[in-house]
């Protein structure tokens, strides 16, 4: 079934553009969650060296599990439905796989959710605030009304990768298991791999998260440029100036196509001649957002199909 992957692909975004995400209890996302956070206290005792060994294989153990079950489940679908030929057995086994990836996406909790932060800052600084930090681990309380809009910009662009982008490319590549195991790095990483008290426990999971986030990142920014090729040299320059290897390429392609500043105060600054981002940029990144992601996931449908024979 040359086709399945690309079909499982269409049938989850389309899912969750209707009806978003699952309820927590059933989600495989706040499951893996649950399962990090087993550790998370103990971990934060050990020794250095103890932590990060522990870190590596509580990882690896996870991601093992994860993967087996996608296998397992994958697996089960493509043989159940092959008895069925031509498009009955296709469109069978790909919409159950499209509702079982849909859940490594999310695409429009993420809009909908930097929607809502310039929402609450129309009624009150504050609101904003105290919405934005439900997206981002930083300190929002003395952030200005900009800062809070550069950060909910710059959470857009950064997990356009991480909640889209990135699980359709290890779909791509390695089916249901790929994707599962890049939602559990990636899951990992936004609990554990940080620096100050986790800079041992979470290293492994850091590190793992930037390997597999390495490509899609630049993926996304190449979209999300869109055919703008002369920013290339600008993308390439500001792209770099993020502690993180990955994250700076989505926010640097995202400001140098707003043309606006984004800033994490201490941290990083791109694109510092644009302008402070206004209400209606958020509503311009939302829409340059989605592109990026339409048009990342039409490529990899093209590559899923390819790399199975059906071009």
């Amino acid at each position: 079934m040359p086709w399945l992957l690309p079909l499982a692909m269409l049938v989850a975004l389309g899912v969750d553009r209707a009806w978003g995400e699952p309820p927590p209890r059933w989600h495989p996302v706040v499951a893996m969650g649950s399962f990090l956070g087993l550790f998370s206290k103990h971990l934060l005792t050990l020794a250095p060296r103890a932590a990060f060994s522990a870190g590596a294989l509580i990882w690896c153990v996870g991601a093992l599990n994860v993967g087996l079950l996608a296998a397992f489940l994958e697996t089960s679908l493509i043989y159940a439905f092959k008895p069925w030929q031509g498009w009955p057995g296709l469109l069978g086994a790909g919409l159950l796989l499209g509702l079982i990836l849909k859940p490594m996406l999310a695409w429009r909790m993420l809009s909908d959710e930097v929607g809502a932060v310039e929402m609450a800052l129309a009624e009150s600084l504050p609101a904003g605030r105290a919405r934005l930090a439900r997206l981002v681990s930083r300190d929002t309380s003395n952030l200005s009304e900009s800062q809070v809009r550069e950060a909910a910009t710059e959470t857009l662009a950064e997990n356009l990768n991480d909640s889209v982008v990135a699980p359709l490319f290890w779909f791509m590549l390695a089916g249901l298991p790929g994707a599962a195991i890049y939602r559990f790095a990636n899951t990992a990483d936004a609990m554990w791999g940080y620096r100050g008290q986790w800079e041992w426990a979470g290293k492994w999971a850091a590190r793992a998260d930037d390997l597999l986030s390495w490509v899609p990142a630049r993926i996304t920014a190449l979209a999300m440029l869109g055919f703008k090729f002369n920013l290339l040299p600008a993308l390439w320059q500001q792209a770099r100036r993020t502690p993180s290897p990955n994250s700076g390429w989505p926010m640097a392609a995202m400001a140098l196509r707003l043309n606006v500043r984004l800033a994490k105060p201490g941290v990083f600054m791109l694109n510092e001649a644009g302008a402070e981002v206004t209400p209606a940029d958020i509503s311009r990144a939302q829409v340059l957002a989605l592109k990026a992601m339409l048009a990342s996931a039409m490529c990899l449908m093209v590559g899923a199909a390819a790399l199975r024979g059906g071009l």
